[in-house]
């Protein structure tokens, strides 16, 4: 088990490039099996996450060759349809492969799926819309899927399911005649997949809407996709700094849209930034203060499907509140166990009071002490490293490994910043 050690007090500040979105290029590996052409993707970050949905390609036969950020898959001499288990359990973006799979080769084996314990994550809504396109499913792990005749169909989904979106809308650009998905997820990552499906010859109108139109084709070829920056990247390093009592200076940030739903959340905790060139530009704000709601209430972050704010930075966002003067209410309506992780933040000193498991209340700015905590996930993983590097002292982070998931090098890039950590 991989562990950072952190002394904290150390502003967070200088230059920052993000990575490849993780959740975009995720379901665009599962892609590479809609076709037998090369599919060249660039940008792609080196995370835990991607290397084992490359060994599960792998392991079906897909030829894998990397050349720096850029990864060029080939599925067309695939030897089976029939994931690993083990590699299925280390990640949750093995159920992506489901799709695309029984689209195309005609079947395909999932078991359970892996990933972030932060609450019950259905499957349900993965069944519902691949069902109706014509594949027959399972009810119980591991779970077959079986490609019957594949036609168009029309969808409501029951939830804005990113995963399921993604997966229905892998199998449905090969399913015959036209298939409307209504209610679809939208986010950033929900598009460029969205965007890499049509550069391999697919038809779909509505990217970027919650309803998507997508009229099937027979087959698919090979392309070369960039991947977008990752936003919650960007957030995660933006709250770092600020925590921190640093500025930051970031390349390629994201698209205005993306940048402009972030802003709504930081600008409540009294950060901004400016863009200059495709830059953006965070400086050092010194006494920050929470920015009530009109009548000088309690303010409210609460996340939700996009264009919300983000779940995925609920925590860092948690921890940048107990840097900043004011009283803040953090509503997370997604994910049941999201808010667990803030008992670390209270035994470092944080003043939360924990209404339910969805509502948390803040009060900061408060002086945080370094403690020995442990990741139970990719994103409180990361908040409990900004926390540990504004406390005064040492703190041990254990089960670090859950961080690397999701973020590249996060030792390094933060070292490189100002933070004193190290690994061992």
């Amino acid at each position: 088990m991989a562990k950072f050690i952190i002394h904290g007090g150390n502003p967070i500040r200088g230059k920052f490039s993000p990575r490849g979105n993780k959740n975009a290029v995720l379901p665009m590996l599962a892609a590479c099996t809609l076709t037998d052409q090369p599919v060249t993707l660039c940008n792609v970050p080196d995370i835990q996450d991607v290397r084992v949905m490359l060994e599960l390609l792998a392991s079906l036969g897909v030829s894998v060759e990397k050349r720096g950020a850029c990864v060029e898959l080939c599925a067309a001499d695939l030897k089976t349809t029939e994931l690993d288990e083990q590699l299925c359990r280390r990640v949750r973006a093995s159920i992506l492969l489901a799709g695309p799979l029984a689209a195309r080769h005609g079947s395909s084996l999932i078991h359970s799926p892996g990933g972030d314990v932060i609450g019950r994550r259905r499957l349900d809504t993965h069944f519902y819309g691949l069902r109706a396109l014509g594949i027959d499913v399972n009810d119980a792990a591991p779970y077959r899927f079986r490609r019957k005749t594949l036609c168009g169909a029309d969808l409501i989904l029951d939830e804005a399911s990113v995963t399921a979106t993604e997966n229905i809308l892998m199998a449905s650009v090969l399913a015959e005649g036209e298939t409307t998905i209504f209610n679809a997820a939208c986010e950033p990552h929900v598009q460029d997949l969205a965007y890499l499906l049509v550069k391999m010859g697919a038809d779909i109108a509505g990217i970027g809407t919650n309803r998507l139109r997508v009229r099937g084709v027979k087959q698919l070829v090979g392309a070369e996709h960039t991947v977008q920056s990752d936003y919650i990247e960007t957030g995660s390093f933006l709250a770092a700094a600020a925590a921190t009592g640093g500025a930051l200076e970031v390349e390629n940030p994201g698209d205005t849209v993306t940048l402009n739903v972030l802003e709504k959340g930081f600008a409540k905790l009294g950060v901004n930034w400016t863009l200059r060139n495709g830059t953006l530009f965070q400086s050092l704000e010194k006494e920050r203060k929470i920015v009530p709601d009109i009548g000088n209430f309690t303010p409210k972050i609460e996340d939700g499907i996009w264009p919300a704010f983000p779940s995925d930075l609920m925590s860092v966002m948690v921890v940048l509140a107990t840097q900043t003067q004011g009283q803040m209410l953090f509503f997370e309506k997604l994910f049941e166990s999201r808010m667990y992780f803030v008992d670390n933040l209270m035994a470092m000193g944080a003043n939360i009071i924990q209404c339910d498991p969805h509502r948390v209340v803040v009060n900061g700015a408060a002086k945080l002490q370094g403690e020995p905590l442990s990741s139970p996930d990719i994103r409180a993983g990361m908040a409990m490293l900004i926390a540990a590097c504004c406390a005064e002292g040492r703190s041990v982070i254990h089960n670090a490994q859950m961080i690397d998931r999701g973020y590249e090098a996060i030792d390094e890039r933060l070292l490189a910043l100002g933070a004193d950590i190290e690994r061992a």
